[in-house]
């Protein structure tokens, strides 16, 4: 069963340092949980815990680091390093379930839930996005505490960081919703949860004009602004290449978009 969330917000201690300190941590993190995975066939919760005070700035993007950064800092962005040794002594046919047994294991945590939906892995299919936007709302209280540096120059509110990297995608599964991020985000998941293909398509053809727009480095734009176009060219995706965009996650859309620009530009 799902612990219920403390109100006492405590994060693992190894991801508070200076980038030296917790890339060396990471790594030896990664390689201890994938022992006790080939042992247990779960994962343990970390051996030493931080508590993240009220206030306390979580730097969850590199590009946020500013000039400090061999100052010791909470440096969420970093958390993807335990990657980098999570595989060691895993066969490789079991890495895909150990894989998802550790995306399970982190939404059941406040840290790990923020790792999976500020950066979150692929595949971005509209079952995994539900489940992690389901985890935010579950953990909402207690990570309302701290505040979150993403872009440079500015700290924000949970509220304020999920509007920067979902309101494209809440607009498209739920066009008109509530003024409230927080509102927004369940009913989105709700949608999502209990969507068709045909759901999927009609979110994605959404959010496809707004993520073009935004997007200037795109040299086709028109082109991948045309709504025919657009749907003609999801009908005939690969099953698993339709999955990872199938949230209408904005990231996931982009890397589409942009195979289908050079796509274009060799015609």
């Amino acid at each position: 069963m799902t612990p219920e969330p403390s109100p006492v917000l405590e994060f693992p201690a190894w991801l508070y340092g200076t980038i030296a300190a917790i890339r060396r941590k990471a790594r030896a993190e990664g390689r201890w949980w994938a022992r006790e995975y080939l042992k247990t066939g779960a994962f343990p919760q970390p051996r030493q815990m931080r508590q993240v005070l009220s206030g306390e700035v979580l730097v969850m993007h590199s590009g946020a680091e500013g000039f400090d950064w061999a100052q010791p800092r909470w440096r969420m962005h970093l958390f993807g390093d335990v990657f980098m040794d999570l595989n060691e002594g895993v066969p490789k046919q079991e890495r895909q379930r150990m894989r998802d047994t550790f995306e399970s294991f982190c939404l059941s945590t406040p840290w790990g839930t923020l790792d999976y939906t500020v950066s979150p892995s692929p595949p971005r299919s509209v079952e995994r996005v539900a489940n992690r936007l389901a985890s935010v709302l579950r953990f909402w209280e207690v990570l309302q505490g701290p505040r979150y540096a993403f872009w440079p120059g500015r700290t924000y509110t949970l509220e304020e960081l999920m509007e920067d990297i979902y309101r494209k995608t809440l607009e498209a599964w739920c066009p008109g919703g509530p003024p409230s991020v927080r509102e927004h985000l369940a009913l989105t998941v709700v949608r999502m949860a209990r969507a068709t293909r045909e759901d999927c398509l009609e979110a994605v053809l959404r959010v496809m004009p707004a993520v073009v727009e935004a997007n200037t480095h795109l040299k086709h734009r028109e082109v991948l602004s045309d709504p025919d176009f657009l749907r003609e060219r999801l009908s005939v995706l690969a099953p698993e290449d339709f999955e990872d965009v199938s949230s209408a996650d904005r990231y996931a859309v982009n890397g589409q978009l942009y195979a289908w620009d050079r796509e274009l530009g060799r015609h």
